[in-house]
């Protein structure tokens, strides 16, 4: 009954009424209960699989294993298709003006070129694509700027790509040292003093957590509070005054290019720059696959690059810390090990937590034990701990540092000219003073806990289109399987983990064809198509058990 002046009725109840309910509720659960022991616990239905006396058993499961693989590449392809459209959905609600008002001037020159590219993108290696690519950032740009890795400068410097850029001596040459919190002030300060008497050089740590351009910022409600360690930008001032001096100095507008091998934070700089996140990130190598012009304002624009391609012919760590596809090309176990014989052995156990090893596979093992990586039956997963190993390596998590050269000798393609000509231009006095201050206020980790990595020197690159070797056949069949297309867009979306990563080189599907007996066998066909028919019904995968 509902009482005046209450907006709601009352949900009381006499006593009498509520212990009914329960004793009803009560009658009702031992009924069931009751039904359920008189049927009995049925057991999920086990499927015998293929028996082995079942003609072509070899056949159906090398069917039901291609059958897998086709599914998981069509996943895959509509993932990427949803995300290529929520991109382009993203572009055009936030920023829907840009095309016509900022890039227009810059995108006149590119736009015959871009098409070109279009069309040749199914057709070419997407090596060469690349090499195409950085080569027209190098021409377009007034300013290029070289992003290092602080944990290996050296290992991150391309001398193909530098004397390229300096042999005119129309362009100017900077090196930037991003991830500069990942290593010891002290060797920071080294490398600085290092590489400072060749070329420019600017301490930057770029923002790793900004905000998509548009987007309401839902945390307006919570309490103001300290930013964590990765959401403040080192350096960004400094490199500002350093391109605004250089502006200044020329006398027009200017266009910088960004350069440098995979995973160095070129995208990061760029957003950092820019204050929101323009260009696409993530902890995966090789994202950006063409080149992207970003209008920092009426004076500075900057043309973000895809990544250098490291020649084959470098050491193995070498490779394995720099080319995207190492992990895929050559065996995990092979590359991880690679990285970890130039590693401090006693270091690597402090910072892993593991005890003493004797080689890498003793390592690996213990590290999949330490981490819980195990395969069917208990064993430990050596492989998948490689793979993380190799991941933390390349990340931008974990310190290590290298130290500098004892005695300083310029690169080859340099000499005292090329290197009075790269300084002319920029006030490098205040990029002293401002290095400095960006120095201290990083505050990078001890010695102790970082890792002293054994540096490889100088990283070879490939510029010339003419210099990528051939590939091998199942590699073609790979990368045909690849959708090229999304050169025209600015960078695939990358908000994947390192696991489903692995997953986007499928193995091409091999055809199998039946003897001429089974053919002749009508039985055969026959107990082949129903289980064909079964299997796409119940969804089974065969290989789980027989392969």
């Amino acid at each position: 009954m509902k009482r005046p002046k209450l907006k709601k009725a009352s949900k009381r109840m006499t006593c009498h009424k509520r212990y009914k309910i329960q004793k009803k509720v009560r009658e009702h659960h031992r009924k069931l209960r009751k039904e359920a022991k008189k049927q009995g616990r049925r057991k999920p239905r086990k499927d015998p699989g293929v028996p082995n006396s079942a003609p072509f058993k070899e056949a159906l499961l090398r069917e039901a294993e291609l059958r897998k693989q086709r599914l998981e590449e069509l996943k895959q392809q509509q993932k990427l298709d949803r995300q290529k459209e929520q991109e382009k959905k993203r572009k055009l609600e936030t920023n829907p003006g840009v095309k016509a008002s900022n890039l227009e001037p810059v995108n006149e020159e590119f736009g015959q070129r871009k098409a070109k590219n279009k069309a040749k993108a199914g057709k070419q290696n997407p090596k060469k694509l690349y090499c195409q690519e950085l080569k027209k950032v190098i021409e377009a740009s007034d300013v290029v700027l070289e992003v290092l890795d602080a944990r290996d400068p050296l290992g991150c410097r391309c001398p193909q790509v530098e004397e390229a850029i300096v042999q005119g001596r129309q362009k100017k040459l900077v090196l930037v040292l991003n991830k500069s919190d990942l290593v010891p002030k002290e060797n920071l300060e080294n490398w600085l003093n290092y590489l400072k008497k060749e070329l420019p050089t600017v301490v930057f740590r770029a923002s790793t957590n900004l905000k998509d351009k548009g987007k309401i910022i839902k945390h307006l409600k919570l309490k103001k509070r300290a930013p964590f360690k990765n959401e403040v930008c080192v350096g960004k001032e400094g490199l500002w005054k350093l391109l605004r001096s250089f502006q200044e100095t020329y006398g027009k507008a200017i266009r910088v290019g960004v350069i440098g091998f995979p995973n160095v934070g070129k995208s990061s700089i760029i957003n950092s720059l820019k204050q929101e996140r323009i260009c696409n990130v993530g902890v995966s190598m090789g994202l950006t696959r063409c080149m992207q012009v970003v209008t920092l304002d009426k004076q500075i624009t900057v043309i973000d690059s895809p990544s250098c391609i490291v020649s084959p012919l470098n050491s193995a760590s070498t490779l394995a810390l720099r080319s995207p596809a190492s992990i895929e090309m050559v065996k995990p176990v092979e590359a991880a090990s690679a990285i970890l014989s130039q590693a401090d052995a006693r270091q690597v156990v402090l910072k892993f937590t593991v005890p003493d090893f004797k080689n890498p596979l003793e390592f690996f093992t213990l590290l999949a034990q330490r981490r819980g990586l195990h395969q069917k039956g208990g064993s430990p997963n050596v492989e998948g701990a490689a793979k993380l190993m190799w991941s933390e390596w390349t990340g931008a998590s974990l310190g290590y540092y290298c130290h500098p050269p004892t005695s300083w000798t310029p690169s080859p393609h340099f000499n005292e000219g090329i290197m009075t000509d790269m300084k002319q231009g920029f006030n490098l006095e205040e990029l002293e003073k401002n290095n400095a201050h960006s120095i201290h206020s990083i505050r990078g980790p001890r010695s102790a806990r970082s890792i002293l990595f054994q540096s490889s020197g100088l990283t070879n690159g490939i510029i010339e289109e003419k210099d990528i070797p051939e590939e091998l056949p199942r590699q073609k069949q790979q990368e045909e399987g690849e959708d090229h297309n999304d050169l025209d867009s600015d960078q695939e979306s990358v908000d994947e983990e390192a696991d489903e990563e692995s997953l986007a080189m499928v193995p091409a599907e091999e055809t199998w064809a039946l003897p001429e007996e089974s053919q002749a066998d009508e039985s055969a066909q026959s107990y082949i198509s129903d289980k064909m028919a079964e299997e796409e019904d119940d969804a089974y995968d065969f290989s789980t058990d027989y392969v």
